[in-house]
């Protein structure tokens, strides 16, 4: 069967449009251009089947067409209900990819898109949040019977990997592309702080300068929230578990206070955990009237939606992407994109000079990851430093920039015990 006898999407014609959110993408992605460039002439994954979980928009659509150019038989699932474009995977589908996606499924309908991308039986496979890794664990081990490994994009999903390898229970190969340098020092931090307030701003059309900002987590994510939301004009709070990250937020300017304390004051609440109810019932009970709440974690379980909707006399949408929770003594709190990732729920995602670092890493992974499954055996790996220093050579070179290098005295010296 063809992609497009085998696709599930939303509308076929709108693949024009599709068309050119990624040849947008394309054109300001040169490191991935670059990495395309390479698979052309080497043929990596040439007969290999790859499946691949990821917030399906343009960026995302083009690493899937990288990874294409090298080989594969791709196929393409989206990570989150409210992230895919619909356009976009019709664009895909014209490519010859296959793609099982569409906007905001209901909950069953998106484990079964998710399902329907692992019966090609893939040989790698790259995941965002583990969400393909958790299905392959959880009653569909058949579809993972010759799988070689793959790469995993996001902090949720690292720690889901860890504790199956923690308990015995990983069954292949996965490199930890979250943990890179050029995945978190950028991404996680200059494409989350920016991401997030174009969503935010898109959705609300209010204000950051002058509100009190609560950062929940001062993780990468977070310090890259609190430096744009200062850079906005507002007062910034973070809360935090970790003594080392507050001791870090305080020195980098910021407020650090417990939840229930900030709670109090916030105007603007983002969490970046990776955990479960950072904001729930207490925090809600105490908040203004016009509280607005957004999540950029993976799931959405940071922001309690149970208490929220239990507390409400009266739920209602205002505006795309925003519900109104009318509480007690007639205040007003707002949830945006259903709590889900704000960024790519409400926005476009990260920009796409952020995530050709990120992808180019994606790519290079996979390909590491398929020459070297059998030595790796069934454990998270580090991306190899090698690969990082290479994409971000590369991507000192799409800038135009160069830099020092060392001479074979320098390197004698930083390699002696001796002066």
């Amino acid at each position: 069967m063809t992609a497009t006898e085998q696709s599930i999407i939303a509308d076929p014609s709108l693949a024009a449009e599709g068309h050119l959110k990624i040849a947008w993408a394309q054109s300001h992605m040169p490191v991935l251009n670059r990495i395309r460039e390479q698979f052309e002439k080497e043929q990596p994954f040439k007969g290999l089947k790859v499946s691949i979980s990821l917030h399906l928009e343009a960026k995302t659509a083009y690493l899937a067409k990288v990874i294409q150019a090298g080989g594969a038989t791709v196929t393409i699932t989206g990570s989150n209900p409210l992230s895919t474009q619909d356009d976009v995977c019709a664009a895909l589908v014209e490519d010859g990819i296959t793609v099982f996606a569409k906007y905001n499924p209901t909950e069953a309908e998106f484990k079964a898109l998710n399902i329907e991308a692992l019966k090609s039986k893939p040989d790698l496979l790259i995941d965002d949040g583990g969400d393909l890794v958790t299905l392959l664990h959880e009653g569909y081990s058949s579809y993972g019977e010759q799988l070689r490994g793959g790469a995993e994009e996001t902090t949720t999903g690292i720690i889901r990997l860890k504790a199956l390898q923690q308990s015995g229970q990983l069954a292949f190969p996965m490199v930890a592309v979250n943990d890179a340098y050029c995945k978190y020092l950028f991404d996680n931090r200059y494409g989350t702080g920016q991401s997030v307030f174009d969503g935010i701003n898109r959705t609300t059309n209010l204000v950051v300068a002058g509100k009190t900002v609560v950062v929940v987590g001062y993780g990468w994510c977070g310090k890259g929230v609190a430096m744009r939301a200062k850079g906005l004009g507002a007062n910034v709070i973070v809360t935090e578990i970790d003594p080392i990250k507050a001791v870090e937020a305080y020195m980098d300017g910021f407020t650090v206070m417990p939840m229930i304390e900030a709670a109090r004051l916030g105007n603007l609440f983002i969490t970046v955990t990776g955990n479960r109810d950072v904001i729930h019932r207490e925090h809600y009970a105490v908040m203004k009237d016009g509280a607005i709440l957004a999540n950029a974690g993976h799931f959405d379980v940071e922001i309690n939606k149970p208490d929220l909707y239990e507390m409400a006399s009266e739920v209602r949408k205002v505006r795309h992407n925003i519900e109104q929770f009318q509480l007690a003594n007639d205040r007003s709190i707002y949830l945006l994109a259903e709590g889900r990732l704000v960024n790519l729920a409400a926005g476009d995602g990260h920009p796409a000079e952020i995530m050709d670092m990120t992808f180019a890493l994606q790519a290079l992974s996979l390909r590491y990851v398929n020459e070297h499954f059998e030595e790796i055996g069934k454990q998270v790996v580090d991306v190899p430093y090698e690969l990082d220093q290479q994409v971000a050579q590369y991507k000192l070179e799409a800038l135009g920039m160069a830099i020092d290098q060392l001479s074979e005295q320098q390197k004698t010296y930083l390699a002696s015990w001796k002066e």
